[in-house]
C-alpha cells in the first residue's frame, strides 16, 4: 500500500489548505512577486523569526518545559521551531538556504493556518516531518502550504507548460520561485498533464565491475502516468549497464541528452517513452515521459496536490 504523503490530501483537505495559501499571497501583496517574498507573507501570518541559531539542547530543554503537554516533539535534530504563544519562528541557519525557505514557509503554515495555530504551544519541525512522506496530517498540511506558497499556487504550473517539456525546466525555474530544484521537479511532475514520473536517485558509488551504481530514493509520478502504467516495480539500484543507469550523468556531467526507452503499461502494453537525467551531485533525476500525452489533449486535476 502507498504510504501517505503530503501529496495525498483528499479534495476537501487540499482546498482548505489551498484557501488559506491564496489569502497568505493576496495579504501579504505577494502574487506575481519573485521570487516567492517569505517575509511578506510572515508579516501577513503575523510572526516573527528569530535571526540568531539557537536551536541548541538548552534551548530546546527549556522550550520543551514552557510548552507542557502542549508540545509537537520532533522526530530528530530540530531544524525548525514554532512558538505558537509567543508567536515566533526558529529556523536551523546550518540548512542550505533553499531549504531554509521550505522550512520558513513550512513553519508558517502551521501558524497561519487557523485551524493548526492553536493546537501545540510549540511545534518542533525535522528533516522527517517536512519530508514527502510524512503521514501526520498537520504537517502534510503544513508542506503543502509551504508548496502551494512558494510556487504561487498554479502559477509555477502555468509558466512551466508553456515551455517545451523537459527536466529542465523545473531546474530553470527553481531559482525564479525560490524553491529548491528538487521542490520544483516534484511540483512539475506531479502537476502535469502528460504521463510522465521522475526517479530520484543518490549519487553514484563507484563499484568494482560494474562502474558504479545508483540506488532509488524516491519516485513521483503523475496522474496519468498512474492511471496508464500503474506503479511499476522499479530496480532498486540503477548501474551503466541498464537503460535507466545508462542516463545517469558522471563526473563533471549535469545533464544526460534525452533517449528513447520502452515502457510496458498495466495492460501489457508497451509505450514509447523519452528519458533523460540531471543531477545537482547530491541526487539524480531522471525524467520519463510517454510520448503519446506529450501533446495535451486533456487536462486531469488532482483534487490533491504538491
Amino acid at each position: 500500500m502507498r504510504r501517505p504523503d503530503d501529496s495525498s490530501l483528499t479534495p476537501q483537505q487540499y482546498a482548505k489548505v489551498r484557501s488559506e495559501a491564496e489569502r497568505a499571497l493576496r495579504e501579504a501583496g505577494a502574487l506575481g512577486v519573485f521570487p516567492t517574498p517569505i517575509a511578506d507573507i510572515m508579516v501577513a501570518a503575523k510572526l516573527e523569526e528569530v535571526q540568531e541559531d539557537v536551536l541548541n539542547e538548552g534551548f530546546l530543554a527549556s522550550m520543551r518545559r514552557k510548552a507542557g503537554a502542549a508540545l509537537k516533539s520532533a522526530l530528530s535534530k530540530v531544524i525548525g521551531l514554532f512558538d505558537a504563544r509567543a508567536k515566533l519562528v526558529f529556523i536551523d541557519r546550518t540548512l542550505h538556504v533553499v531549504k531554509q525557505a521550505f522550512v520558513r514557509l513550512h513553519e508558517t503554515g502551521h501558524g497561519f493556518m487557523a485551524w493548526q495555530k492553536d493546537l501545540y504551544a510549540i511545534v518542533e519541525d525535522c528533516e522527517q516531518t517536512i519530508d514527502p512522506e510524512i503521514a501526520d496530517l498537520f504537517d502534510r498540511e503544513a508542506n503543502t502550504f509551504a508548496s502551494e506558497v512558494m510556487f504561487q499556487l498554479d502559477t509555477f504550473t502555468e509558466e512551466a507548460e508553456q515551455k517545451p517539456f523537459g527536466i529542465m525546466v523545473p531546474v530553470r525555474l527553481s531559482s525564479r520561485y525560490g524553491g529548491s530544484i528538487y521542490a520544483a521537479v516534484r511540483r512539475y511532475v506531479f502537476r502535469n498533464h502528460r504521463a510522465c514520473v521522475v526517479l530520484v536517485l543518490n549519487p553514484p558509488e563507484l563499484i568494482q565491475g560494474d562502474g558504479f551504481r545508483a540506488s532509488i530514493r524516491r519516485v513521483v509520478a503523475s496522474p496519468r502516468f498512474t492511471e496508464i502504467f500503474g506503479s511499476p516495480a522499479w530496480p532498486v539500484h540503477f548501474t551503466p549497464s541498464d537503460e535507466i543507469g545508462a542516463v545517469v550523468p558522471i563526473g563533471k556531467r549535469r545533464a544526460s541528452g534525452k533517449r528513447t526507452f520502452a515502457l510496458t503499461d498495466r495492460n501489457g502494453d508497451r509505450h514509447e517513452c523519452i528519458i533523460e537525467a540531471f543531477t545537482q551531485t547530491h541526487q539524480v533525476f531522471v525524467l520519463i515521459h510517454s510520448v503519446s500525452t506529450l501533446t495535451r489533449t486533456t487536462i486531469i486535476l488532482p483534487g490533491n496536490t504538491q
